[in-house]
């Protein structure tokens, strides 16, 4: 059965430090879609995010591309399987040179966390209770 993907592209200001903090979050680089302008970071089977020089960026667009630390474009948010593991990914990008974004949402069964990247892209990284899906 076909699933639909995303692939997320984002301006970087240095690919590879770029590259370095999302192996260090544990995700891989796909050479074969990766060369000096930009990198593929899998995420999942189905989620890319697919990091690029800002003037590579700049060829798919004729809008400004904006100084993710001074404004937002977009809130990236990603599923986890637990708590523990919500905590563990901005335990990693914080130490991977991630900084902590916004407050901890806690309201029992829902919990989430947030991290700024190198860029300042923002990843919300999010748990649901199971339970809370089914109704």
């Amino acid at each position: 059965m076909y699933q639909q993907m995303i692939f997320v592209n984002l301006a970087v200001n240095d690919l590879e430090a770029s590259k370095k903090f999302f192996t260090e979050l544990g995700y891989s680089i796909n050479a074969q879609f990766s060369d000096e302008t930009a990198a593929s970071v899998v995420i999942s089977d189905t989620i890319v995010a697919m990091l690029l020089t800002r003037q590579k960026y700049a060829e798919f667009t004729k809008k400004e591309i904006v100084d993710a630390t001074r404004s937002s474009e977009v809130l990236l948010a990603l599923s986890a399987e637990s708590r523990e593991k919500v905590d563990e990914l901005v335990e990693k990008a914080v130490a991977a040179g991630g900084s902590v974004s916004g407050e901890t949402q806690d309201h029992g069964f829902m919990y989430g966390r947030a991290f700024d990247d190198l860029d300042g892209h923002t990843w919300e990284v999010v748990w649901m209770d199971p339970a809370a899906l089914e109704g």
